[in-house]
C-alpha cells in the first residue's frame, strides 16, 4: 500500500503521536556529553495534531507559535527547512498545530511534531528521500525525532538513534500530566544521575524490565511529578516516561483504565489512550 492509497493530501490532519518510555536506562556518557542509553519506545494513540499549506513564495511560517518560542527555534519550522536546504526544494509552508501535549512532559511532543514535519512533507513536496535519510536529517533536530520518523515501536540505544523494532501486545495507559515543565538538560546533568546502568540486549527486554533512571531525580526537584506518580502507584504500577513530568500505567483493557482514572483525586490532570502498534503516518516513508 502507498501513501496515495492512505489518501494523505494537503487536506488532511496529520497526527503526531506521544511517545512513553517503557523504561529508561542510563549506560554511560559520551565525550561530547551526549548521554548513552537505553530505553523502549512505545507510541500512545493520542497527540498534537497537525495541518499543511502550500505557499506560493519558499518560507516557512509557523502559523500557531507556542508561548515563549521563538518561530524560527520552533522544531517544526527548523524541520521544514532541514529538508529545503537538504533537497533544494523551493516550495514554502504554512505549518499549524494543535498542541495536545503538555511541554516538558517527557512524552515527545516537540519531536514527534518535527518527525511529522519530516514525514508530511517529504510525502507533499515530493521529494522521495527513504526513511533511513530523514532519520539522518532528523537525529539533527534532537536525539528522539528518529524513532517517531522510523515508525516502530522500538528498542532504542545509543543517544536513541540505534533503533530495532519491539513488537508489542496490546495495552491501554492512564497518562497523568503535573503542572510542570521539565528542563530536561537540568534533569541529565545532575550529579547525582546514576550512569553506570548495565547494559543488556534487544532480546533480552521483557515489558515488565527495568526502571528509569532519571525518575528519582525529577521527582526529587520537582515535587507535583513524586505527587501524581504516587497518587497513580496506589492504584497500579507506574513510573514516569522520559525526564518527565508525565506518569504513567499499564493495563490490558480499557475497562481497567477507566477505573483507575475515575479514582484518582480530582485536579489531576489525565487522559486514556491506546498503546500503538505502528505510526499513524509510517507509510509515508518507505
Amino acid at each position: 500500500m502507498s501513501a496515495a492509497d492512505e489518501g494523505w493530501t494537503w487536506h488532511s490532519v496529520y497526527p503526531a503521536p506521544a511517545k512513553i518510555n517503557l523504561f529508561l536506562h542510563v549506560t554511560g556518557r559520551r565525550t561530547d556529553g551526549y548521554h548513552l542509553l537505553q530505553t523502549a519506545f512505545r507510541f500512545l494513540g493520542h497527540g498534537d495534531r497537525l495541518r499543511f499549506t502550500p505557499r506560493r513564495d519558499d518560507r516557512v511560517q509557523l502559523a500557531t507559535p507556542l508561548p515563549g518560542v521563538a518561530p524560527a527555534s520552533d522544531l517544526t519550522v527548523r524541520a521544514a527547512r532541514l529538508l529545503q536546504a537538504e533537497t533544494g526544494c523551493r516550495v514554502g509552508v504554512d505549518i499549524r498545530i494543535e498542541k495536545r501535549l503538555p511541554l516538558g512532559g517527557g512524552l515527545g511532543g516537540g519531536s514527534s511534531d518535527a518527525a511529522t514535519v519530516l514525514l508530511a512533507l517529504n510525502h507533499l513536496w515530493r521529494l522521495g528521500l527513504s526513511r533511513r535519510r530523514l532519520q539522518e536529517i532528523g537525529l539533527r533536530l534532537g536525539a528522539d525525532v528518529p524513532v517517531f520518523v522510523f515508525g516502530r515501536n522500538a528498542f532504542a540505544e545509543g543517544i536513541g538513534e540505534t533503533l530495532q523494532a519491539l513488537d508489542l501486545p496490546p495495552a491501554w495507559y492512564v497518562v497523568l500530566e503535573p503542572p510542570v515543565q521539565v528542563a530536561t538538560a537540568a534533569i541529565f546533568g545532575a550529579a547525582e544521575l546514576k550512569r553506570d546502568s548495565l547494559p543488556i540486549s534487544a532480546s533480552d527486554w521483557r515489558p515488565d524490565f527495568g526502571v528509569n533512571d532519571l525518575e528519582a531525580i525529577a521527582c526529587a526537584r520537582y515535587p507535583a511529578i513524586a505527587e501524581h506518580l504516587a497518587c497513580l502507584s496506589a492504584l497500579a504500577p507506574a513510573r514516569m516516561t522520559g525526564s518527565g513530568a508525565c506518569v504513567f500505567a499499564e493495563f490490558a483493557t480499557r475497562e481497567q483504565a477507566t477505573a483507575v482514572l475515575r479514582q484518582l483525586p480530582e485536579g489531576l490532570r489525565g487522559w486514556l489512550a491506546a498503546g500503538l502498534t505502528e505510526h499513524p503516518l509510517r507509510l509515508l516513508a518507505d
